[in-house]
Formats: C-alpha cells, structure tokens, sequence
C-alpha cells in the first residue's frame, strides 16, 4: 500500500444521503488556498498545519454491491483498508451478511457498522463474524466522533494488512 496515497475505505448503506454525509466528512479536504499561505508568510503567522488527505471512499447502496467491490479491490491489489456497513439494507443482503461474505474473501479487511437498528444483537453478530471488537456507531451519529472511528479503523486496518 502506498504511503502517500489516501487509504481507501467503502461505505454500505442503502440510504444515498447517508453516503453523501460520509464522503464529506472522511472524503478528501480542501487545501489552503496559496494566497491563505502569502498572508500567512507576509504577516509572521506559522505556515498552515498539512491537509488531511482524507480518505478514497467508494460507496455501495447493497450489500451484494460492496461485496463486490471487496472482491474487485483485491483483484486489482488494492484493498480497503476498512469498510463502515449499515445492518439493515433491504431488499438485499442485511449488514451481517455482507460483513460475514466480504471477511469471508478477504479477513484482513477491518469492519465497522454504521447504524440505526439492528434486528441482532451486537453479541450474536459479534459471535457471527468472529470478531470480538467490532465497533458500531449509532446513527445519527456526531461527526466527530465518527471521524475518531475512521482514525482507528484506519490504524487497526492497517495493522490488521501487515500482521498477516
């Protein structure tokens, strides 16, 4: 995985909204303009702190889709870092399915889920999946709590890719 680049991630909800709401709260951030970074310089003030890149976010609108997607990313020798995914997304695939069939192709893949019901209790997915730490964010969610959930999905995927 290149340094540089920004960590791809995939969001999986059935809502568009929801997806819009994530690209730009992890999606890439825009830089300070090069006259913001003049003024700065003129007026004695220290230069502007480094952009966060963000995230390269691919979205799914189904279960079946970003199982998909999973599958194409390590074809292609570039997987995701980590996957945020909603538990109800009808009429397709439910959340744990679709975590259960994406670990299934690639165990490396750290795993989030973003939602606002579950008709299965975090223990018995947690038990489903085989992974005790699976973190959950409940919509509607705080956004920065959800970007402190990206940073340490971001940390343990990229453990998780280099540990095996």
């Amino acid at each position: 995985m290149d340094a540089q680049a920004p960590q791809r991630i995939l969001v999986v909800d059935d809502d568009p909204a929801i997806l819009k709401v994530w690209r730009r709260v992890l999606g890439p951030r825009a830089s300070p303009s090069s006259l913001d970074n003049l003024e700065k310089k003129i007026f004695g003030a220290p230069p502007p702190a480094p952009v966060d890149a963000g995230f390269s976010i691919d979205t799914a609108l189904q279960g079946s889709e970003g199982f998909q997607k999973v599958v194409s990313a390590l074809s292609e020798g570039r997987p995701y870092t980590f996957a945020l995914v909603d538990m109800r997304m009808p009429p397709g695939w439910d959340g744990l399915e679709t975590i259960v069939r994406m670990l299934e192709k690639d165990p490396q893949l750290e795993v989030a889920i973003c939602s606002a019901f579950s008709d299965i209790s975090r223990d018995e997915v947690a038990k489903r999946i085989g992974r005790s730490d699976l973190l959950w964010l409940r919509k509607p969610f705080d956004l920065e709590v959800a970007r402190d959930l990206a940073r340490k999905l971001s940390e343990q995927g990229v453990h998780r890719r280099h540990s095996r």
